[in-house]
């Protein structure tokens, strides 16, 4: 994903209008494109405000945690449950998620959910 592009250009561009210039011209003659321009003018009409908004981030896994108490009651019953597996537990109770979702869910809450216990390497090297 790119960086939004400076304020300073937006200024710049949005003080071009203001003087008169149409944003078609004015994206022209700052090197951005006609719609950028017409969208940061009804920005600022809006809002008052031109600033870039924020970039990133996960938005989607934020619902997930309404049901936190449910899914981790789930997997604190069977510690031993594979994502899959929770996956068709929650969707019979009304929960819909993806196997991705249920990951990022178990990471930000710090929770590792590897089978084996650990081993220390062979001294051999490897055998391929």
């Amino acid at each position: 994903m790119g960086q939004p592009l400076s304020m300073d250009l937006r200024s710049r561009l949005l003080g071009a209008v203001d003087a008169g210039m149409s944003c078609r011209s004015a994206a022209d003659r700052f090197g951005v494109a006609p719609s950028t321009a017409i969208r940061w003018q009804a920005q600022r009409r809006a809002t008052g405000n031109f600033a870039p908004k924020p970039q990133g981030g996960d938005t989607r896994s934020r619902w997930v945690e309404e049901y936190r108490e449910m899914i981790l009651a789930l997997w604190e019953a069977r510690k031993d449950i594979t994502l899959d597996e929770l996956r068709a537990e929650l969707s019979g109770i009304g929960l819909v998620v993806a196997n991705s979702t249920l990951h990022r869910f178990f990471v930000r809450h710090g929770i590792t959910r590897k089978k084996r216990p650990a081993t220390r390497s062979s001294r051999t090297g490897p055998t391929s």
